[in-house]
């Protein structure tokens, strides 16, 4: 079957999530994430705010990566902040689903899962 990325591909609006899937190993790349972490001392781990120059080389190294490595991390953690607050937010969630559902393809439909076809799945009439 290909695994998750050929379960993916063949869901209607989720081709980009499949080669996101199929890229260089999803794994690996926790693997890769997971060092980096192991390698941030508790404090930074939770204010990660205070890592500047000089901790960013010393947590690459311990991890064996590079800094745009520890970069692109540390992106990553405040995109997800900013999401997960506009989600707590008053009809956040609703609103961060229509959008990832406008993302994917979707389009109207019942519950904004456009693309999704009837009940069960099955092509409307």
């Amino acid at each position: 079957m290909g695994g998750m990325g050929g379960l993916l591909g063949k869901l209607p609006g989720m081709g980009q999530m499949a080669e996101m899937a199929q890229g260089p190993g999803p794994e690996k790349e926790l693997g890769k994430l997971e060092a980096l972490i192991n390698s941030m001392t508790p404090k930074e781990r939770r204010k990660p705010d205070i890592i500047n120059g000089s901790r960013k080389r010393r947590i690459a190294a311990g991890a064996g990566l590079q800094v745009p490595d520890l970069n692109r991390l540390l992106k990553q953690h405040k995109q997800m902040q900013k999401m997960m607050k506009k989600a707590g937010q008053k009809g956040g969630m609703q609103k961060m689903m229509r959008g990832m559902s406008g993302m994917m393809g979707g389009g109207g439909g019942p519950g904004g899962m456009g693309g999704m076809g009837g009940p069960g799945g099955l092509p409307r009439r």
